[in-house]
């Protein structure tokens, strides 16, 4: 008797349909066929001890397992659950009459309950397309799986409930989450406020000017400046997310298992801090079984790069392309995937190795060629990507102790907000360009038009720093963000000369 369900295999940040089938015939052995890898073939060992820890058989007969499309490889354990509901049925030990109506999927414990798995909202999403009459899977990803509308989710936290609820001897509620609710009630709740912050207006307006209009940013500094507890509270001030890009986002920490148990969407943008010692790999993605990397749980948020220099070279570099792409393509020899890497990136460093160059009071030890060869770790190619160069001063004493109130990163928020506005009716016809900071080239010159004087002014700019075509361009991107958040219709001079003042790394007086 050929007995069918259905599940999902994750690629990338997307789901394809698998057909799980089971046939019980004349004869001896299992066989598993269909591409699975060793966590699904061990699938049969788990599934008899669960069988017969509830109080059912594993058959002794030839029991085939087919997974579909054959040409497609399976991994993990979660085709636990839909092989042993099969195998119930096909022998005829339980009747089934929707199993094949179902997604499901769901670890199994040897003593029947039900583990958690990887990416069940984007199969969740796979199942509302294919017109799956609901989705049965781990209570733990309950939640993350019912952000998906008109979609029935099935709880269960043990096969035993499986089996009742496909045989009609058993009622499990759904799990419903009413999505824009909870959308709305976590869109603001950041831990972190610029308020925090005392003194360093002049860097919190360059960071004003980023979030406006996503541009990246490094911050050099001595240690203390407070860098670090600047860029963690650049999340606050940027737009709230809206539903597609929380989606987006929520699918990616999904497919790798990020979400916490019991979570469902994401509400706040993600802030990312991996430590300098981290692979290429896991920085950009990839492994033989393609998975995200920490530019791409960053999708929509930021990415923040402490103590920039020490950072492996090869790790920074690969980093050059998603960058301008805002994504990451990952080839492998039977596979190839997109991950998204749609993100800010804020960086950090000490401008010497003692950490005190420029220091108002304190000596630096480090020669010229010291200063020069440790800034030359963090190369032109990737710099040249960062829109925003600022140099971070200590507080004075009076600063850091005095009693007024800093501004608060809601206030801050309100006109990013308004400047990002402007950028959306800008670019009205393209639905991935919502920033300045993603404008291609033919774009920046149609919208960063500038005048004769400002031209003159950035000509001279230009000669004095040396800059590239890319830096031109980054220069124009970033006063364009400056008029927008002026309310101005036009790029003026004083837009112009506040954008070239924040390009500090390619002035020949650093380093000596």
């Amino acid at each position: 008797m050929v007995t069918k369900t259905l599940g999902s295999a994750v690629y990338g940040v997307s789901a394809s349909l698998v057909s799980i089938e089971v046939n019980i015939v004349k004869g001896t052995h299992f066989f598993m066929v269909g591409l699975p890898d060793s966590a699904v073939k061990e699938s049969q060992h788990r599934i008899e001890s669960v069988l017969k820890h509830v109080g059912y058989a594993m058959p002794r007969q030839r029991v085939i397992v087919n997974l579909a499309p054959a040409d497609m490889r399976k991994e993990g354990a979660a085709y636990d659950l839909p092989i042993a509901l099969c195998i119930l049925h096909a022998s005829q030990q339980c009747h089934f009459d929707q199993l094949d109506a179902y997604m499901v999927l769901g670890e199994l414990a040897l003593n029947g309950s039900l583990r958690p798995i990887k990416g069940a909202l984007p199969i969740a999403i796979e199942a509302r397309k294919r017109n799956c009459k609901g989705f049965v899977l781990p209570i733990e990803n309950a939640l993350e799986a019912a952000v998906v509308n008109d979609l029935d989710i099935i709880p269960v936290q043990h096969i035993e409930e499986a089996i009742g609820f496909f045989s009609g001897t058993k009622t499990v509620a759904p799990t419903v989450v009413d999505t824009r609710a909870t959308f709305a009630d976590g869109v603001n709740d950041y831990a972190l406020d610029f308020a925090d912050v005392q003194g360093q207006e002049n860097i919190k307006r360059a960071l004003e000017i980023a979030a406006a209009g996503g541009h990246n940013v490094i911050m050099i500094g001595p240690p203390g400046s407070g860098k670090t507890m600047l860029a963690k509270r650049i999340p606050s001030i940027l737009p709230p997310f809206t539903l597609e890009e929380a989606l987006e986002t929520t699918k990616i920490y999904s497919v790798i298992g990020k979400l916490g148990r019991r979570a469902g969407l994401m509400t706040i943008r993600p802030f990312r801090a991996p430590h300098h010692t981290i692979s290429d790999v896991a920085l950009v993605g990839g492994g033989s079984v393609p998975q995200p990397g920490e530019i791409s749980l960053a999708h929509n948020g930021v990415l923040f790069l402490d103590e920039l220099p020490e950072f492996r070279r090869a790790a920074l570099e690969v980093m050059r392309q998603p960058l301008e792409e805002r994504k990451v393509s990952i080839s492998r020899a039977k596979v190839a995937v997109d991950f998204p890497a749609s993100f800010m990136l804020i960086a950090s460093m000490n401008p010497c190795p003692c950490g005190y160059y420029n220091h108002p009071t304190k000596v630096c030890m480090c020669d010229a060629t010291a200063v020069r060869r440790y800034l030359n770790k963090v190369s032109g190619p990737l710099l040249d990507r960062i829109d925003l160069h600022v140099e971070v001063t200590p507080i004075s004493f009076d600063e850091m102790t005095a009693r007024r109130s800093a501004e608060k990163s809601v206030a801050i928020r309100e006109r990013v907000v308004y400047a990002r506005a402007i950028q959306r009716q800008r670019f009205p016809a393209s639905k991935d360009i919502h920033a300045n900071a993603l404008m291609p080239a033919a774009l920046v010159k149609e919208m960063c038009a500038i005048s004769k004087s400002s031209q003159n002014l950035l000509k001279v700019a230009t000669e004095k720093l040396g800059l590239s075509a890319r830096a031109y361009d980054r220069i124009l991107k970033v006063s364009r963000t400056i008029a927008d958040l002026a309310g101005s219709e036009t790029i003026k001079e004083e837009h112009l000369a506040e954008a070239i003042q924040y390009r500090s790394l390619d002035r020949e007086e650093w380093g000596g």
